[in-house]
């Protein structure tokens, strides 16, 4: 069982209400637990010796925590109000911590009014002890910056707005 099937049984069993499921293989054994508020939490437990278990993190609403790989977020079009219908927005690819910097002692990868092209970095997410390089979808202009540097950011969540004209 890889990881996308871990969480998408996560997910089904925070949407059935159900309070507990045990689920046990030859090789694997997972506990999901949920609460009243829909946040569910997961123990998976591999027949090997010496084996941890690993606690998979709670989560409100049941965000989908995506697996760690180079991918650069989806680019959709924000139509929260007339003045931002123009604008793209570009939206986390997974589950983590977002950092505007390559390094601590470097400059951000963009600030607002930077020109960017499909392809460049906008920012780096730490998921699971890995950093993925985020890049843009599109080629534009940064009109604003909707996350704080260091800041946790869930699956979807909008990060940059941009002006593709």
């Amino acid at each position: 069982m890889d990881i996308k099937e871990i969480q998408n049984l996560i997910k089904f069993v925070a949407k059935s209400g159900a309070t507990e499921v045990k689920l046990e293989m030859d090789d694997f054994k997972i506990t999901i637990k949920t609460t009243e508020a829909g946040a569910a939490e997961a123990s998976y437990f591999q027949n090997y010796p010496n084996s941890q278990p690993m606690q998979m993190v709670p989560q409100q609403q049941q965000q989908q925590q995506q697996a760690p790989v180079q991918a650069a977020p989806v680019a959709t079009p924000v139509v929260e109000s007339d003045e931002n219908s123009k604008y793209v927005v570009i939206k986390s690819p997974m589950i983590g911590t977002l950092y505007r910097k390559p390094a601590p002692d470097k400059a951000p990868f963009v600030e607002v009014g930077a020109t960017i092209s499909k392809g460049d970095p906008v920012c780096v997410i730490e998921a699971m002890k890995l950093f993925n390089e985020i890049e843009a979808e599109i080629s534009g202009k940064i009109v604003k910056i909707l996350v704080d540097d260091m800041s946790p950011v869930e699956f979807d969540q909008p990060l940059f707005l941009v002006d593709p004209s």
